[in-house]
């Protein structure tokens, strides 16, 4: 007699196998074994055991007070056989979960007249400027990879788009390492004409991620239940409406509880979580919108606000006292959007024809983008944006070492440039690489 473990996306089943018949039972199902074929012969013992990467810092803690010692996977180990950690019911969970979130924001802003278009990620200039991108010499000329489809996005709008968003990769030089920073994530971005005032971007993400909300918690239960018996969280409180509160009564909440901050600054990570408590406490949510940020700490295409040039017509989203959204009115007007990127550093060469756009009537527009690693670790209340990324940039580097030690320049850029050249669009163009030793970068005229 033998037993058997029969698993699949996330789910198993023990079947007993016998020389005359086998059965397999659980709660719900019995399987007859009538025979066993093997498609394919895995190694006899594997890096890691599915079961001891299933476990629950819970269980391992109380085993270790009942004398007992359990296997404890620590991340380094899940990050260097990720393709068996991600078999655990746990991940199969988060990533079901991911992939109806990207689904969900797709069809509702499909329903609301929003078209999907595609911008490149390989440009000729900063797409948000600051130190934060990844920069490589092309065949003489600077590129960066998109640290955001901005620039884009914008362009279509002028383009009489009216409504776009896009779901696409997205890269920052961050030297953050946090739980919540990525050096490349998945990026689900929105521009929008506007008619009358900003507020109507926030309606949007008001809107949709109340709606995406209680889509997860009603189709998702399963996977939902899967991931709290490895990681236990407690489901996301938000409101119907979602609370929207200014900068500026953030302030105030904080200052009323002994916090003293720069009214002009922005609010670093402990701050935010403290105001989310904060808010938690007086309102009973967990999810909500701070907006009219103060206009320094914004990117050089926010808009002024028209009643108070110190702020600005943009907005953050919280979840669980993190920062999942920013978004904003854009500056329309060319001349102040070139006087905006002089002042924040940005060569206006190299998003000539951005700023060119404009020139041309514009409409007044906003929008805003997120991260969607960081809305699932943060409604799933994981405890790292890598856990909610099916492939890290280590578990990836680690697959194409033998290819990328060929190379000199950094791995994320050279795996995102090789065969591009720049065009005088500000965008790069594929053309079919040389076979040249010296220099990855060269191509054929």
């Amino acid at each position: 007699m033998a037993f058997v473990v029969v698993r699949e996306k996330g789910f198993t089943v023990q079947c007993v196998v016998t020389e005359k018949e086998g059965l397999g039972a659980s709660q719900q199902v019995e399987i007859q074994v009538s025979r066993i074929y093997c498609v394919n012969k895995a190694l006899p013992t594997l890096p890691i055991n599915l079961e001891d990467a299933a476990r629950s810092e819970a269980e391992i803690e109380k085993a270790l007070q009942a004398g007992e010692q359990l296997v404890r996977v620590n991340q380094d180990t899940r990050l260097n056989f990720r393709v068996l950690d991600i078999r655990t019911p746990a991940n199969q969970g988060i990533f079901r979960i991911q992939s109806q979130v990207s689904n969900i924001f797709s069809q509702f802003l499909l329903s609301e007249g929003f078209i999907e278009i595609h911008t490149p990620k390989l440009i000729a200039g900063s797409s948000e400027g600051g130190s934060a991108v990844f920069k490589l010499d092309y065949k003489g000329r600077p590129a960066c990879l998109a640290q955001s489809p901005q620039l884009h996005k914008q362009m279509a709008i002028c383009g009489d788009f009216g409504r776009v968003f896009e779901i696409g990769p997205v890269f920052r030089a961050e030297d953050s390492f946090t739980h919540r920073h990525l050096c490349e994530f998945t990026g689900l971005d929105v521009e929008m004409e506007i008619k009358k005032h900003y507020c109507e971007v926030m309606d949007v993400v008001d809107k949709l991620f109340v709606t995406m909300f209680d889509s997860l918690n009603a189709s998702c239960k399963k996977e939902l239940e899967a991931i709290g018996r490895q990681y236990p969280f407690e489901p996301l409180k938000y409101l119907r409406k979602t609370l929207r509160l200014t900068f500026q009564e953030g302030v105030q909440m904080l200052k009323d509880a002994g916090i003293e901050i720069d009214p002009f600054g922005d609010l670093n990570t402990e701050v935010e979580r403290k105001l989310g408590l904060l808010v938690l406490e007086k309102y009973g949510t967990e999810f909500y919108i701070l907006h009219r940020y103060p206009l320094a700490v914004r990117p050089f295409y926010t808009m002024p606000c028209y009643d108070d040039p110190a702020y600005s017509n943009s907005f953050d989203v919280f979840i669980r006292g993190e920062e999942i959204i920013s978004g904003a009115q854009r500056v329309h007007v060319p001349e102040l959007l070139t006087k905006r990127a002089e002042a924040n550093g940005i060569d206006v060469k190299t998003i000539e024809s951005y700023i060119d756009s404009f020139r041309y009537g514009a409409p007044p527009h906003g929008g805003f983008g997120v991260g969607l690693e960081r809305v699932v670790m943060l409604f799933c209340d994981v405890h790292t944006t890598g856990s909610a990324q099916v492939f890290t940039i280590r578990s990836s580097m680690a697959a194409a070492r033998p290819i990328l030690s060929m190379w000199s320049p950094s791995p994320p850029a050279l795996m995102a440039c090789s065969g591009w050249i720049a065009t005088s669009e500000g965008c790069l163009r594929h053309r079919r690489p040389r076979n040249n030793k010296k220099s990855p970068y060269k191509v054929e005229d």
